[in-house]
């Protein structure tokens, strides 16, 4: 940050790149192939909302069909939500394994995966591609790291690629626009687990409201895969006005699932600086937690994004404790996820059975690039 405090970036108008970039997310932590999936869900509701078609490739490596994954769910939700925009391709074995266990198997599957996205990236027929989990691919040598570098070096000046899983390798961290890695935090004592059902992702790097996406994505398919309703509640604060690209990815939700995505947002259009809040600025963030405390403890929602949650009580619009006796009261079967950046964290953090940090190494913006709608913002 250029000033003391936290300040939020609003929705004002700017200029747009057009090139697409290359986005690598790795670290032992969690929300990798979340915000991949949260990068596809903006895009896609970008294409929607301005009438072009966002198609996209997720190729999964390292994720045979003999075992469920995270991820799994939030894919069949946008398959039935957007069928003719979503093609997926798996390869590998479901089990872990080491350098020292590789087979004849994992070779050709790798292989496989890499040929398939190979012909996507010459194609020109996809907006964005995932290549999911290829990171431990390369780390294991069951691919020439150079030519998947080289091929990425000269892929279509549109394209968006992104690159998941832990172990990147460096020629890859070199040619990649954006290099975002998610740190893992535990608690100190063993006994301190946290409670079951919390996530929070914290930090600098990108990735914390595109893993918000994904889970919501993923509460939508579980319902869809077990015939129960799963409600999705998408709690903002800190993004008033307009113009969110976030807004145009979560009417995508709600026209394809009308009864199971609610929406609501508070906050003014303007940067919020520690020192320099005004009245508005308690009023709606108030007016935000009064909305999301009724909604933790009705136990109508089964996943609740609570998103910028963490910079509002950084910048004191919330005391923190209603949130830590609210979370403490959950009802056991709704998840609660929180995100947003923050100076000074809060107590709640210690509630949380998974908190990730999302380290910035690397963005475009620091070079000058501009921003794109649907994928950065």
């Amino acid at each position: 940050m250029t000033r003391t405090g936290i300040g939020i970036r609003t929705a004002t108008l700017r200029n747009e790149r057009v090139t697409g970039q290359i986005h690598v997310y790795d670290g032992a932590g969690k929300g990798k192939s979340q915000a991949a999936l949260g990068v596809v869900l903006r895009s896609i509701g970008l294409g929607i909302h301005s009438g072009l078609d966002t198609r996209v490739l997720l190729l999964g490596f390292l994720k045979g069909p003999e075992r469920d994954y995270d991820e799994d769910a939030a894919i069949a939700a946008l398959q039935k939500g957007f069928p003719h925009l979503i093609d997926q391709v798996r390869t590998g074995r479901a089990e872990h394994f080491g350098k020292e266990e590789i087979t004849k198997f994992d070779r050709q599957e790798a292989q496989r995966g890499w040929d398939v996205a190979k012909g996507a990236i010459a194609s020109n027929l996809y907006s964005v591609i995932v290549l999911d989990e290829l990171n431990p691919v390369l780390d294991l040598g069951l691919l020439p790291t150079e030519e998947i570098v080289q091929t990425l070096k000269h892929k279509s000046q549109h394209l968006e690629v992104i690159v998941t899983g832990r172990g990147t390798p460096q020629s890859l961290l070199d040619l990649a626009d954006l290099h975002s890695e998610m740190k893992p935090h535990y608690h100190s004592l063993p006994e301190e687990q946290g409670i079951e059902g919390i996530e929070i992702y914290t930090g600098a790097g990108k990735g914390k409201s595109t893993s918000a996406l994904g889970k919501a994505l993923q509460a939508i398919g579980r319902g869809i895969s077990t015939d129960k309703s799963h409600r999705v509640l998408i709690m903002q604060w800190l993004k008033g006005g307009s113009g969110y690209t976030e807004d145009a990815a979560i009417a995508a939700l709600q026209q394809s699932y009308p009864d199971l995505v609610d929406h609501q947002r508070c906050g003014g259009d303007a940067i919020v600086w520690r020192g320099q809040q005004q009245e508005i600025d308690y009023v709606e963030a108030e007016r935000g937690w009064e909305i999301a405390q009724s909604a933790i403890a009705s136990g109508i929602y089964k996943t609740i994004i609570l998103d910028e949650l963490n910079p509002t009580v950084d910048l004191e619009l919330l005391d923190e404790k209603p949130i830590v006796d609210a979370l403490l009261r959950k009802p056991r079967d709704t998840q609660v996820i929180i995100t947003g950046r923050c100076l000074n964290p809060p107590s709640y953090f210690n509630l949380a059975s998974v908190h990730s940090e999302m380290i910035c190494h690397k963005h475009y913006a620091d070079r000058g690039v501009d921003l794109k709608r649907g994928v950065d913002y």
